[in-house]
């Protein structure tokens, strides 16, 4: 997939307001760890994770999604008249009905003519919602869109606590299908696309590729409820997820280079869906990519889902590490599984 007249005005990012490590969650499970004999510090040993964020009880995805919406629209200073689409693409939505993405265009007080809709892929909603967006400015449907995504892990995080608390029937075994429930946490992004025309700041989507390999499917489920469970839950195989999904992300990166028409020492900055410091290792090795392109914020945000890669963009920016003219690849993944790649030019 190509662009030729699609632009990005800026990322921007919501984060919550409490920060809880993964030694405090560790002290709330010291029951379940005496008894499958679990030593304390597993959960940063796993996955690299330090702390996770939350927001306060009864904020709604909606309410995360605006946050970030009316961020991205005072640093831009873009006119919100101009918006065409808006998207809520996160996994966390406040309904089954109406979509989410109406409840934020209210609060953003978008145009009546502004499209809108909910668009769900697990964690690689936002970046689909970046190229539906794209694909109707590049055949001219609008002139602009935004992306917005509202991700609160909290009621996960605490739900999988709880059971693991009072679930007699889990093994030391059965207990790994949950711990990577516990390196979620919350957070909000969002992005403004333009067309070239309209552009003031002239940052490129350029395009990229897209690859699905839906025979792992079943690795990583989640929504489920169970017994005295008060709240989601979510079952991961992380091992065989992370060894299948990097492999899928080997296979999109050789298509999305081809469709790009770039190679590896074209590429100035990276960043990733991130869900842990091994993953993210594994990507860069096997991608044969720098780690020093690499902008990790895992270990202190947790994996927020399909915020985590905008965020890490819109922190990215914000901080400077990207500069004007550098190639910036998005490599985005979720379960299902599917890998989306695109490539801007800043």
């Amino acid at each position: 997939m190509r662009f030729q007249n699609v632009c990005i005005e800026g990322f921007s990012h919501a984060l919550g307001e409490r920060v809880v490590t993964s030694e405090e969650l560790e002290r709330r499970l010291a029951p379940f760890y005496e008894r499958m004999g679990f030593s304390v510090g597993r959960i940063e040993l796993m996955s690299g994770i330090r702390e996770r964020r939350f927001f306060a009880s009864g904020t709604k995805p909606s309410d995360i999604s605006a946050r970030a919406g009316e961020r991205v629209l005072e640093q831009t200073g873009f006119d919100r008249s101009r918006i065409g689409c808006v998207i809520h693409s996160s996994v966390c939505r406040d309904h089954m009905e109406p979509a989410t993405a109406a409840t934020v265009h209210r609060a953003l007080k978008l145009p009546a003519a502004c499209q809108l809709y909910d668009v769900s892929n697990a964690c690689l909603g936002f970046a689909n919602a970046m190229l539906i967006v794209a694909n109707m400015i590049e055949l001219g449907q609008i002139e602009a869109g935004m992306v917005v995504a509202g991700e609160d892990g909290g009621p996960l995080v605490e739900a999988t606590v709880q059971r693991m608390l009072t679930d007699a029937s889990i093994t030391r075994k059965s207990s790994k299908l949950s711990f990577a429930s516990l390196t979620i946490g919350s957070g909000g992004a969002a992005v403004i696309l333009t067309s070239k025309k309209l552009s003031t700041r002239g940052h490129r989507l350029v395009g990229g590729a897209m690859r699905v390999a839906t025979e792992h499917n079943q690795l990583c489920q989640g929504g489920m409820t169970a017994g005295n469970s008060v709240g989601p839950l979510m079952e991961t195989d992380s091992e065989t997820l992370m060894h299948h999904g990097i492999a899928l992300a080997a296979q999109t990166w050789r298509d999305a280079k081809e469709s790009l028409g770039w190679n590896n020492g074209d590429v100035g900055r990276v960043f990733t869906h991130q869900v842990g410091s091994a993953h993210r290792k594994m990507v860069f090795s096997t991608l044969e990519l720098e780690p020093k392109l690499d902008f990790p914020t895992v270990e202190t945000l947790g994996n927020i889902g399909s915020a985590a890669l905008p965020v890490a963009v819109a922190l990215g920016s914000e901080q400077g590490v990207i500069k004007r003219g550098d190639k910036v690849a998005l490599l985005g993944i979720g379960s299902g599984l599917v890998c989306l790649n695109l490539g801007l030019e800043w």
